[in-house]
């Protein structure tokens, strides 16, 4: 993290500079046995291209409402990210009538549908993998993202002080998540090449600092693990050794 980083979006940016090759995000699915690792730069071009649909195919601009309905997963990480990119509010478990788009992962499609603006989404494979049929009035995240630009540019400047993150009820502009995650990194004594292992959902500030915001603050990198209970404690302890983690929160 530098000093002038006064959104998520420009922590990563620095994360980019920093060091694109280290790693980010891995995330576990131990209903599924996937196991997917990102590095900043690979993590970085995900987010380029879901803010230049964002921007660009969706239309959204700065201060439209997005509800998010989606679990702890790297691309819920990235959409995010992208969120902030473009200077969208991101509103972590929504209510879709009152978005002006929604995201949605498959288990959410009905609650979805009360969106009347764009609608997208996720199937939450493994490896990004798309539906087999696109759900009827919402576009395929894995159709459309891959042929975006793997560059972005705001159309307009995003306003560190606007809305930018909903979660539990309570909003935040974008400097205010910038400053709790890096009040979180030292209270944690996350540093630069900590390892976070998290299994908490992201319907929380807690879920959402632990399982991204105060890894990324700290240049340091998460282990984001879903359904983690299917693990006993031999193979945590295996991941935690495997993964070289240095912090837990599950």
């Amino acid at each position: 993290m530098n000093a002038i980083d006064r959104t998520p979006a420009d922590l990563l940016r620095s994360a980019l500079a920093a060091d694109p090759s280290r790693p980010l995000v891995t995330f576990y699915d131990d209903a599924t046995g996937e196991r997917v690792e990102l590095s900043v730069a690979t993590f970085a071009n995900w987010v380029a291209k879901t803010a230049n649909y964002l921007q660009g195919d969706l239309a959204a601009a700065p201060g439209d409402r997005l509800a998010l309905l989606l679990p702890a997963h790297w691309q819920t990480a990235v959409w995010l990210l992208a969120c902030s990119s473009v200077g969208v509010v991101a509103e972590v478990g929504g209510n879709p009538a009152g978005a002006d788009l929604v995201v949605s992962g498959p288990d959410t499609l009905e609650e979805a549908r009360a969106c009347s603006g764009e609608r997208v989404a996720l199937a939450l494979r493994p490896l990004g993998g798309r539906f087999p049929q696109a759900p009827a009035g919402f576009a395929d995240y894995a159709v459309e993202v891959p042929s975006q630009g793997d560059r972005f540019a705001p159309f307009a400047p995003v306003d560190p002080q606007a809305p930018a993150l909903v979660v539990g009820g309570e909003e935040l502009t974008g400097e205010q998540v910038v400053a709790r995650a890096s009040a979180d990194a030292r209270e944690r004594a996350l540093s630069s090449g900590s390892r976070s292992l998290s299994a908490l959902p992201y319907d929380t500030w807690e879920g959402l600092s632990a399982g991204l915001l105060a890894p990324l603050a700290a240049d340091g990198s998460v282990v984001l693990c879903r359904n983690l209970d299917r693990l006993d404690a031999t193979g945590l302890a295996q991941r935690v050794e495997s993964e070289r983690v240095t912090h837990t929160t599950a």
